[in-house]
């Protein structure tokens, strides 16, 4: 499995999260009507949800059989901040430091709190994480 459906699959299985993030967690290309239709209510209007994308690996160099790779979340609401401000500090609680088999630790880098997303017409945060895993 690929390391965005990883950590897809993480978010997805805790129910806190899942609770808030009615329109889901998504390892699409972006979030669209026709890539996500889940991401949307019946009024073709974004629900709360998440889209998982990683970067570009790079070697790490005190570690001969590992790799960093940039992740990426982009966190969604039709307006306001309320569920991504809870969705935010619950994703960090579950990534922040988190260590698996072949992961051996994802890492907070950034986070961009509050923006828009225009094309979508919507409320949008971001989270940037680093994550060392084997090769």
């Amino acid at each position: 499995m690929s390391l965005t459906g990883d950590i897809k699959d993480l978010l997805e299985a805790d129910t806190a999260l899942m609770a808030i993030l009615t329109g889901g967690v998504h390892d699409a290309v972006e979030i669209s009507r026709q890539l996500t239709p889940g991401a949307f209510d019946a009024n073709n209007e974004i629900k709360p949800c998440a889209l998982v994308k990683t970067g570009t690996e790079t070697a790490v160099h005190n570690k001969i059989s590992a790799m960093q790779t940039s992740l990426t979340i982009y966190f969604y609401q039709r307006t306001g901040y309320t569920v991504i401000d809870v969705a935010l500090a619950r994703v960090l609680a579950i990534l922040n430091l988190y260590h698996a088999v072949n992961i051996w630790e994802i890492e907070f880098n950034n986070e961009i709190a509050r923006s828009t997303d225009d094309a979508l017409a919507s409320s949008l945060a971001v989270q940037r994480y680093d994550v060392i895993r084997k090769r």
